[in-house]
């Protein structure tokens, strides 16, 4: 069944009036006829049956009838991602949506390859995501930030998985001022509560180029940062960043 992410209001009677662009495609691509029905959600109401009351060549009208899901969160996890070029960031952005980011952050490094992101575009794209994969919310694509100004206001509480591309010998410990790095699925996998499970979490991925040296050297001296490694070949940022996830989620999101 079609799934759109709205703005307004979800309750049982509600009207909905789609963006032009949302009533284009429910009525001249997905050619869906007055009385067909399909679900809505806007990220905090949960998701609702409604029907198509009315429609039209530029305009259509939405009737809520019914709740279908009620709304849940997914687990607090984040990526901050260094910009990279426009059709991988894209790729980025749409794959954390599909793999449970609550927020995407980018992030302005010192090898940063790109200095501008469209990030109205970009969130449209994590709506898009959202609608396909069953979300019952949409994650937040905010601004470029710089790395200084990310890491000088880092909340208490969350932790940040920097993946060091230029890897490391293995530490025992869990992070702390000299953790080095080690592989992020068994350091993961063993994260003692409340240290892992429950946590607030962020995924933080650099440029194309890697981190530089200070920018390395300053992560590594955070007791926030937990250091790994993604094996043992060099990742695009696409390919890091889908990896990075997918392994977060299997150790300790709501994959297990």
């Amino acid at each position: 069944m079609i799934r759109l992410h709205v703005n307004q209001a979800l309750e049982a009677g509600a009207e909905i009036v789609p963006e032009a662009a949302q009533a284009h495609y429910l009525t001249n691509v997905m050619r869906l006829q007055a009385g067909e029905a399909l679900l809505l959600f806007n990220g905090r109401d949960g998701e609702w049956r409604a029907v198509l009351a009315e429609a039209g060549k530029r305009r259509c009208r939405l009737v809520v009838q019914a709740l279908t899901r009620p709304q849940s969160a997914p687990p607090d996890l984040e990526l901050a991602i260094a910009l990279v070029k426009r059709a991988r960031l894209e790729t980025i952005v749409e794959k954390a949506a599909e793999l449970g980011c609550r927020r995407v952050r980018l992030v302005l490094t010192r090898r940063t390859n790109a200095d501008h992101a469209k990030t109205g575009r970009l969130q449209a794209i994590a709506a898009e995501a959202s609608e396909q994969t069953g979300r019952l919310d949409v994650p937040e694509v905010c601004e470029p930030v710089k790395l200084e100004r990310l890491l000088d206001a880092w909340p208490e509480g969350r932790r940040l998985m920097f993946c060091d591309e230029a890897g490391d010998d293995p530490d025992e410990q869990w992070g702390g001022d000299a953790g080095r790095a080690r592989p992020a699925l068994s350091l993961l996998s063993s994260a003692p509560s409340p240290e892992g499970r429950g946590q607030a979490w962020t995924v933080l991925i650099g440029p194309e180029g890697g981190f530089d040296p200070a920018e390395r050297q300053r992560l590594r001296s955070l007791v926030f940062v937990t250091p790994v490694t993604l094996g043992p070949r060099i990742l695009r940022a696409d390919t890091a960043a889908i990896s990075a996830l997918t392994l977060w989620q299997a150790a300790l999101g709501d994959w297990r």
